[in-house]
């Protein structure tokens, strides 16, 4: 089962905080009330101690709350890490990297419901974006390949876009990641990056799609390994789920900040740099 983070944090944040507010104005003047009594009536220091003591429950709750809130903003609207779990984005990014999601370059949005609370930039053709498919309640990371209003072509290892065959060149037989693969080079709007696949072996799913307005084509950089817009479907009716509605967008990937591949080994800060 998967475990709802972001909820369980507003959900633990919004209870601390209600206590320590109650404590405020409830709990704190019923106890200094009492402690006005006891001593009115002549009880010992032990007695007035007690009385004026915070429970447990609350004294945790006043503790926590500070630290909840902070941690509960700057997660929900400035920055988010994750670690990568699979090869979907070879070379890219690998199994083991440390990324820094921005939560605010597409603008704020409350969290949990995901609504959009203040404008900010648009996705680009070319972004590494952390987003929630439209199949699974899972954060996903893949690359931004079709704007709203795209027509997009994969056919043979070569995008094409609104009738436009996008750069690409073999430059490496030998990625270092996957020897069995050939990497190359692939230009979008925002730059070059790096994709990898087999020559006429394994390019993944081929196809043809337009996307919806309001809505993005994604794409894995590993393109023979990736479970992306290419093959997503409902899982109760098989129909094709190919693209992600803008209320489903986390985050814009920023920079690998560091890779450890698993807890017997140490990490590594060797990959550290900005996502292209």
């Amino acid at each position: 089962m998967d475990i709802d983070f972001p909820l369980i944090l507003m959900v633990l944040t919004v209870v601390t905080g209600l206590v320590a507010l109650a404590d405020k104005f409830v709990f704190l003047p019923k106890r200094l009330a009492d402690v006005d009594r006891l001593d009115g009536q002549g009880s010992s220091k032990e007695t007035l101690e007690q009385a004026a003591k915070e429970p447990v429950w609350i004294e945790q709750s006043k503790s926590f709350f500070p630290v909840l809130l902070v941690v509960f903003v700057l997660r929900s609207f400035v920055a988010e890490p994750f670690q990568i779990p699979s090869g979907s984005m070879e070379s890219t990014l690998i199994k083991g990297d440390f990324i820094l999601v921005s939560k605010f370059h597409y603008g704020l949005r409350m969290p949990v419901f995901r609504n959009l609370l203040i404008a900010n930039n648009e996705p680009q053709r070319g972004d590494v974006m952390v987003f929630f498919p439209p199949h699974d309640k899972r954060y996903f990371i893949k690359r931004v390949i079709g704007l709203p209003g795209d027509h997009v072509v994969y056919k043979g290892g070569q995008l094409i876009i609104n009738g436009e065959e996008k750069s690409i060149e073999v430059v490496s037989a030998e990625p270092k990641h996957r020897p069995v693969k050939y990497l190359l080079e692939e230009t979008l709007d925002t730059g070059t990056h790096e994709v990898q696949w087999t020559p006429g072996a394994n390019i993944g799913p081929e196809g043809e799609w337009t996307v919806p307005e309001g809505h993005y084509f994604m794409m894995g950089d590993n393109r023979g390994r990736s479970s992306d817009s290419r093959l997503w479907r409902n899982p109760a009716t098989g129909e094709e789920m190919s693209f992600v509605p803008e209320k489903n967008i986390v985050g814009k990937a920023e920079a690998i900040w560091m890779h450890w591949d698993e807890f017997g080994s140490l990490p590594s800060f060797s990959r550290n740099k900005a996502i292209q």
